[in-house]
């Protein structure tokens, strides 16, 4: 039996998982997204599937890979459907099976506690009470007992670290501040042993970020997994070029500038001390950057200033050229200084691999803007520059190209799935932004009844969204259909400033009711404030942002009333979204037919 003849059989009415579970019934668009997914497995290619809420998209691509026998990696959008797939879906169905499948998760290593970091973690004085520096105290204590005991080192299992807690930065590592191999925690650590078991694993589930970091770093913990991969699935694929863009953007803050030229200085008194002027280095360093900032801050103190050609709009050209050249040779003469102690100081291997990438930046921007990208400073309490390409079309086609070399005569299988990937039939949004235009298409709608299932209402008498009165009109109606419903409510914002707003009058109006339990989002961890909102019966109204927009499920009666405070057009302010309408304006396309209603359409929808 081939491979559609087995993935139709296990999702028909007499298949194993409807003997597994009386409950389950045949969905025909199931199966039929179930069988393109398994024939283009079995031929190799390129699928963009669009399958409406209902479908049961998951258990769709899911059947095919597991059943095929090939190395299958799934990249996921949020980590809540990262740890939905890794600890419920994947086993359950391997149950199903019967199949005997090595699986693993992999995250970034800003989801996994560091040994090194949080046993070296001391106590922080720059507390504005008694009460936040025992909170602190608490947390890392329940910090530290936790990680005695994890397996997996991920933080995702502490409810009392909230997602946003300033507690993460100091116990977690990044690439700049692991000292790798030379740590005496290497063989215990977290991220390392992720790394191991993906590479033994048959199904790998991973996450957008991690596939971009492939493209930008061959250390990502993905480098070796992919290209040996003979299929790659994207879920919540709608999220692959905000990903790709964000990751692929690049940046230099004064902070970075800062920070290294805190650290050039640290040499004045370490084991390089007399062996070159680092305090003259720093200072070269820091005097020509405030040079910068002057021209920047001059030509607009507030603002984003646009940087089409040689110079930024308003700052004099030559000045601007002059300077950037000067910087750039400052930072070569601190990596010439540190190059030859390399040996004698294998300590500041670090400083001179993030002097070398600092260079390279810089560098980058000293040359003229290629096509596709679109570049800025952003000038405020502290400069940056920023430049960010406008779709992942072209790093895709790479990516994909370059992946798929490795399998030979092996035709490797791309897949792209989502609820919502575009507004016609060609999935045009979707498939242009990531160059996927050769894609098999298929688009499956839901099958639920919304007009009979769910009402939708519309104030026809409410305040603009810029207007002061609008939130507290916003509270008005999550007061009322909350009270009426016993809570069981969900408010999704577009700005944590409405959310604060919204949450402020909720927790006033009902501060002296125990019949009602405001939970907001920064007061707990995601995972948590969703258990606590869906289990433990009603009474209780949830606000989030943007975070909670997607990938969370609330089955059963926890949730009967969404509140959106508006549509969630993208920022007309945002350079990247300037940059798309301006790209549509010349070629003669309506930018808000073609890019701010399908930006808000699909985020609504």
């Amino acid at each position: 039996m081939n491979l559609v003849a087995q993935t139709t059989h296990v999702l028909s009415n007499e298949g194993l998982l409807a003997n597994y579970n009386q409950r389950f019934s045949m969905r025909a668009d199931q199966t039929r997204m179930a069988q393109a997914v398994a024939a283009t497995m079995t031929q190799g290619g390129t699928l963009v599937v669009e399958a409406g809420t209902g479908i049961g998209k998951t258990f769709a691509y899911l059947v095919p890979a597991l059943l095929s026998g090939q190395r299958t990696v799934i990249s996921t959008a949020t980590k809540a459907l990262q740890d939905q797939l890794y600890l419920r879906d994947i086993p359950h169905l391997m149950q199903v099976l019967q199949l005997p499948l090595r699986i693993a998760q992999l995250k970034g290593r800003k989801s996994y506690v560091c040994i090194e970091r949080l046993s070296a973690l001391t106590e922080f004085s720059g507390w504005d009470s008694d009460v936040e520096r025992g909170l602190y105290s608490d947390l890392v204590h329940t910090t530290k007992l936790w990680a005695q005991a994890t397996r997996s080192g991920d933080i995702a299992e502490l409810p009392a670290l909230d997602e946003r807690s300033a507690l993460i930065p100091l116990i977690t590592s990044t690439r700049e501040n692991c000292v790798g191999s030379a740590c005496q925690h290497a063989q215990a650590c977290f991220v390392n042993k992720a790394r191991r078991q993906a590479l033994q694993a048959d199904i790998v589930v991973t996450n957008h970020h991690l596939f971009f970091a492939d493209i930008d770093v061959r250390e990502s913990g993905v480098a070796e997994l992919l290209p040996l991969a003979q299929t790659v699935v994207f879920d919540e694929a709608h999220q692959l070029n905000a990903t790709g863009v964000e990751f692929l953007s690049r940046s230099l803050s004064a902070r970075t500038i800062q920070n290294f030229v805190r650290d050039v200085e640290a040499c004045q008194v370490g084991s390089l001390r007399g062996f070159a002027d680092w305090l003259g280095l720093a200072n070269d360093i820091k005097t020509q950057w405030k040079v910068l900032t002057d021209l920047c801050y001059a030509a607009h103190p507030e603002h984003r200033l646009e940087w089409n050609a040689h110079a930024p709009t308003g700052v004099d050209p030559d000045r601007w050229v002059e300077s950037f050249f000067a910087l750039q040779c400052h930072l070569e003469n601190a990596r010439q200084a540190l190059e030859p102690f390399l040996e004698a100081d294998p300590s500041k291997a670090s400083l001179l691999d993030r002097t070398q990438k600092l260079l390279d930046a810089w560098v980058h921007f000293s040359k003229p803007m290629q096509d596709g990208v679109v570049r800025w400073i952003t000038v405020g309490a502290a400069l940056t520059l920023m430049e960010s390409p406008l779709n992942i079309a072209q790093a895709m086609f790479k990516q994909m190209a370059t992946l798929s070399a490795p399998l030979l005569n092996q035709q490797k299988t791309w897949i792209f799935t989502s609820a919502t990937l575009g507004t016609d039939e060609n999935l045009s949004w979707f498939v242009q932004q990531c160059g996927l235009e050769f894609a098999q298409i298929l688009r499956l709608m839901s099958p639920f009844d919304y007009a009979k299932q769910a009402a939708l209402y519309i104030p026809s008498d409410f305040p603009q969204p810029n207007d002061a009165l609008h939130s507290p009109r916003v509270a008005e109606l999550v007061i009322s259909g909350a009270t009426n419903l016993g809570g069981r409510t969900l408010v999704l914002t577009t700005t944590l400033r409405a959310l604060q707003a919204i949450g402020g009058l909720l927790q006033a109006h009902w501060k002296d009711s125990q019949s009602m339990e405001i939970l907001m989002q920064g007061q707990g961890s995601k995972r948590e404030l969703l258990e606590r909102f869906t289990q433990g019966g009603s009474g209780k109204v949830l606000l989030a942002s943007a975070s909670f927009w997607e990938g969370i499920d609330m089955p059963g009666d926890a949730l009967q009333l969404l509140v959106i405070d508006k549509l969630p057009f993208a920022p007309p302010d945002d350079p990247v979204i300037q940059a798309r309408v301006q790209q549509l304006d010349n070629r003669g396309e309506n930018a808000f037919k073609n890019l701010h209603l399908p930006h808000a359409a699909l985020a609504l929808k």
